[in-house]
């Protein structure tokens, strides 16, 4: 199993690939979808995580894929530029997936 992730910033891009995640930095609405479906075609990408700023923006989008395919699971990722309390969404998705507030 291969994650692939999707940010808006190199520093994101930098850190991920030091622990072995592939992925790209895009700005535009035709880059993100170009870069879903890259990790869609490849059968062993089973997780795709989108920065905070990128799903926001493109959100509309990023939904009708998770919506319309079964792979690769798509996930936002907050990250040190999101500008939100990282632990505080970590926390949020936390709770969300498990169902037990924290």
């Amino acid at each position: 199993m291969k994650y692939f992730l999707i940010s808006d910033n190199i520093d994101t891009l930098a850190g991920l690939r030091m622990v072995g995640v592939d992925g790209v930095v895009v700005h535009e609405e035709n880059e993100v979808r170009d870069a879903i479906e890259r990790a869609a075609a490849d059968p062993d990408v089973r997780l795709v995580l989108v920065t905070t700023r990128l799903f926001q923006s493109f959100s509309h989008m990023i939904f009708q894929y998770k919506l319309n395919m079964r792979r690769p699971l798509i996930v936002e990722m907050p990250d040190r530029h999101s500008g939100d309390d990282v632990a505080a969404s970590m926390r949020r998705y936390i709770e969300e997936a498990v169902g037990i507030k924290i």
